[in-house]
């Protein structure tokens, strides 16, 4: 082949690469970052039906590369426009943003792949040729390395951000309150911003911003003089992480509201995400724990053993610092909770479907930041709801939507699930739309099953959204009782569509999870 077209090739392999690279680059900016996750996900959509034929085509092409160049063509093409479905700029939860962030990685990810080929050129045209069709097919893995290059970078850009945080914290002083846990911590935050709000000035970092750039965010931006109490939200995709927030923001009261199997895929094992989520107890003096998990039961003894000062909550034992106990609710949806505070009834509260234990976490953070126990109690009859974590509303033609589109994990969707049989009527349509629940590791077929079983028992129709859990999902409905009808669609718009369709006055929708569109 000639070197003119040796170039040819070797430009449309670039190009190929150049538009997966913008592919790929959104799920890594979906997915936070983190090294590996591109990887991981590119094999889930190429191992996707007619995807299949498309990587196998490329994998032919590459190996034929060394000896037939044009064969490097198909590679481009491939790269280029798969796999199907998986589109360029995104729309749910939203397009792709080139933020400073990703503008940095796509610089480092373009510099690894021109030093790549550029090394090709100096041993010649045709060794290019095939190292830019090597580009092309691995691009995920090239975004992947150039996200592991860019943590140190990252890091250090945020310095300056974290040592001003740093700075303001120490200057205004306030009661710093950490809150983590598997799920729940952004409900519980927003609950104890409300207890609090009617006797102390509160700043709690906004929406999810719970991570180390986001909590720096949150102090830099929103903190002023005279804030009494800063509520930390504190996530994690592992040790270490919690650790070196607690550095620097340093809780005196820290919460942790549950420990289930999110984030499973990553941290392997819930005894790895009792441990991580015990980080944010390093600088506290006051640690409240969900007494009612076992494994964070046997945290407060080791944490009582250590010298901290441990405040117990719970959803059943009355005997316990702080305890919510709801309702049976029957098939009404106005149900309610009592609240006992060290074994004694405050009282009870109609109307209120908050999580519990959420709630108790939120009580027993309140009572030790001095919060009356009859001032808390008047302020749980107006809880506020998170956004898209069971939220009400109504639909265009009639019918109730439960919106619990935020992050399902198994505990939230049993609740989910009780909750849509609250509010459902005589005669009515139940009905539970769902892609199923993610990152739960070895545990997420079979909490896909059982959930799809449970919605079965309970829901008129199981709307199966997507690929990613569609055959866990169709399993577990087909093991739950006969009599519910269930649909399959592609994607979260057709099962909107769906619903208008056939949902009206009397009819409730649960909305159980919504993925963003780079899952499958």
């Amino acid at each position: 082949m000639t070197p003119v077209l040796d170039l040819v090739v070797t430009g449309l392999s670039l190009g190929g690469a150049a538009l997966a690279g913008v592919r790929w680059l959104r799920v890594a900016q979906r997915e936070h970052y983190l090294p590996g996750s591109v990887s991981r996900f590119a094999l889930r959509w190429w191992s996707l039906g007619p995807n299949i034929v498309v990587a196998v085509a490329m994998v032919v092409a590459l190996v034929a590369t060394p000896v037939v160049p044009t064969a490097g063509v198909v590679v481009a093409l491939g790269a280029a426009l798969g796999p199907f479905g998986l589109g360029l700029r995104g729309t749910r939860p939203g397009p792709l943003r080139w933020t400073r962030r990703l503008r940095t990685l796509s610089a480092v990810s373009g510099a690894l792949a021109i030093v790549i080929i550029g090394s090709g050129f100096l041993v010649g045209p045709a060794t290019a040729v095939c190292l830019a069709a090597v580009v092309a097919v691995f691009v995920p893995a090239l975004v992947d390395g150039a996200a592991a290059v860019c943590v140190p970078i990252e890091r250090a850009s945020g310095a300056h951000f974290v040592e001003q945080a740093t700075r303001k914290l120490a200057q205004i002083r306030p009661e710093v309150v950490g809150i983590t846990g598997s799920y729940g911590k952004t409900t519980t935050k927003g609950y104890l911003a409300h207890l609090l709000a009617g006797t102390r000035t509160v700043v709690p970092t906004p929406a999810s911003f719970n991570n180390r750039a986001g909590l720096a965010r949150a102090v830099n931006e929103h903190l002023l003089p005279g804030t009494d109490v800063f509520i930390a939200e504190m996530g994690t995709y592992g040790r270490g992480e919690i650790a070196d927030l607690c550095e620097w923001v340093r809780p005196r009261l820290a919460a942790v509201t549950a420990i289930g199997p999110v984030h499973l895929e990553r941290m392997k094992n819930e005894d790895v995400i009792v441990e991580a989520k015990a980080e944010i107890f390093a600088t506290a003096e006051v640690c409240v724990l969900n007494a009612d998990d076992v494994r964070l039961a046997t945290l407060a003894h080791r944490l009582e053993a250590a010298g901290k000062d441990v405040v117990r909550v719970s959803a059943h034992d009355i005997a316990a610092d702080v305890t919510v106990v709801a309702d049976d609710a029957g098939s009404s949806p106005a149900t309610g909770v009592t609240l006992w505070v060290k074994g004694e009834e405050v009282g009870h509260v109609d109307a209120v479907t908050a999580p519990p234990t959420n709630v108790a976490v939120a009580v027993a953070l309140a009572l030790r930041l001095g919060v009356p126990v009859p001032t808390a109690f008047d302020r749980l009859s107006s809880l506020p709801v998170a956004a898209h974590r069971l939220s009400t509303s109504t639909g265009t033609k009639g019918f109730t939507i439960l919106d619990d589109t935020y992050n399902a994990n198994p505990a939230g969707s049993r609740e989910a699930l009780r909750s849509l049989v609250r509010h459902g009527r005589p005669g009515g349509r139940r009905v539970v739309v769902t892609p199923g629940m993610v990152e739960l590791g070895h545990r997420q077929a079979g909490e896909n099953t059982d959930l799809a079983a449970t919605a079965v028992g309970v829901a008129t129709t199981l709307v199966i959204v997507g690929r990613t859990n569609r055959r866990a999902l169709a399993e577990g409905a087909a093991r739950g009782p006969a009599g519910c009808e269930v649909v399959v669609v592609d994607g979260h718009d057709q099962a909107v569509a769906w619903v208008t369709d056939h949902c009206g006055p009397g009819d409730v929708v649960l909305y159980e999870n919504m993925l963003p569109d780079h899952f499958a």
